[in-house]
């Protein structure tokens, strides 16, 4: 099965409407039988880091705490070299194959549902 992707990105969202958008798509691919959603949150105009990744990254922490998904793996880390990321192509095969692995975007999450 492929990955699915959600881009919570376009129209520069707000905090909260990016993490209803989120929610929202981790639902429906859970609903969908979706194994991996790879989440398009951007890294930030100012090249520091954006509000919405950030928010990202502590909303999955917080499903990941609470066991409503498996593991999520920032996308500076889906690299050969990360626990997580090795993790997730076992469980995905298919990830491996994604245009990010290995290229530590910053602007994108991995979500092992």
């Amino acid at each position: 099965m492929p990955i699915r992707i959600l881009n919570i990105e376009p129209g520069r969202p707000t905090r909260e409407q990016a993490l209803l958008r989120l929610a929202e798509g981790l639902a429906n691919a859970q609903k969908g039988g979706v194994r991996v959603l790879k989440v398009i949150h951007g890294y930030g105009s100012t090249g520091q880091g954006g509000v919405l990744r950030f928010a990202v990254r502590s909303f999955l922490r917080q499903m990941k705490e609470k066991g409503e998904i498996k593991l999520f793996v920032n996308g500076e880390d889906f690299t050969t070299s990360d626990e997580r990321a090795w993790e997730l192509v076992k469980k995905a095969p298919e990830a491996k194959a994604d245009q990010d692995f290995g290229k530590k975007n910053r602007g994108v999450t991995l979500v092992l549902l």
